[in-house]
């Protein structure tokens, strides 16, 4: 009896893994290859919206988009590190506590942790604004009893910014630190406290480096987005707070300059990952893996 002969394909490669990636990679395809193309040609273009744009292979638009939004650029970085490093101030000590001693109530406890993202992002900005307004509920009462100094303020500031960005992406540095801090196995710890181990040294020791795959994913994750936000800064900031993402919004919907809009957005996407190399080499991939193995 002659031997079957495996379905799907002349030489005998089975069509299903390619089937199976397909829908994702039409999507890919439609939704991130073609844009960015078509942006990737349109940053090199020049003209205007009366004219019409034409391809030029400008690369002019870069170096200047560089020399005149420079200080914005390094604001946007600035403002997304702050950010960064309050959601893991934040985020560590939650994701902890609910890792370790959220007991059965653990899947509540991280409800309630995502519980005010399920209202849009804008409306969670603005509320951020009332909060933070001179007269709100936090510094109306401290300026009633006389604690702050006259002309005192966060609102229009970049501290309301920073704070804004931290409030609103959270989430993005909670979670893949809750699911690193779960993946522990607690015969660990205890393996640590029966070779005498206070819990500082535990943690430092043992918590700590397990952990920071989550927080790799966590930092990555939250920094990106938040460099690039402008709603934060619109809402909540001053005129000397813009970021590089508002300018970004201006050129493209007000100005109608998408050549320009098009270089700026292409020159921040290559400072972030430039950026996200030099914190996966500093931090150690190799080592982050490794912890993750175990």
């Amino acid at each position: 009896m002659a031997p079957r002969r495996p379905c799907g394909g002349g030489r005998g490669r089975p069509l299903g893994p390619y089937a199976m990636i397909l829908p994702g990679g039409l999507w890919l395809l439609a939704f991130f290859v073609l844009p960015v193309s078509l942006m990737v040609s349109l940053s090199l273009q020049t003209g205007n919206l009366i004219d019409g744009f034409r391809q030029t292979l400008h690369w002019q638009n870069y170096t200047d988009g560089l020399q005149t939004y420079g200080d914005t650029f390094a604001r946007s970085l600035w403002y997304g590190l702050l950010a960064t490093i309050l959601c893991v101030a934040l985020a560590y000590p939650a994701a902890y506590w609910i890792a370790f001693h959220g007991g059965r109530r653990k899947t509540t406890y991280l409800l309630l942790l995502l519980l005010p993202y399920f209202v849009s992002y804008i409306l969670r900005t603005v509320a951020w604004k009332l909060v933070l307004t001179d007269n709100g509920p936090v510094l109306g009462p401290l300026r009633g009893a006389g604690l702050l100094p006259d002309g005192f303020r966060v609102l229009d500031t970049g501290l309301a910014v920073v704070c804004g960005l931290a409030y609103n992406f959270l989430p993005f540095m909670a979670l893949p630190i809750y699911v690193a801090l779960e993946r522990i196995d607690a015969r660990t710890l205890e393996a640590a406290r029966d070779l005498y181990a206070s819990r500082l040294q535990t943690f430092l020791r043992v918590v700590l480096p397990l952990s920071l795959p989550g927080v790799f994913a966590g930092v990555i994750m939250t920094f990106v987005p938040v460099a690039s936000d402008y709603v934060n800064a619109e809402v909540l900031g001053g005129p000397g707070d813009t970021m590089i993402g508002n300018v970004i919004q201006s050129e493209y919907f007000d100005n109608g300059a998408y050549p320009t809009a098009s270089a700026l957005s292409f020159t921040l996407m290559a400072i972030l990952l430039l950026g996200i190399f030099a914190y996966a080499r500093a931090l150690g991939t190799a080592d982050v893996l490794e912890a993750a193995r175990r």
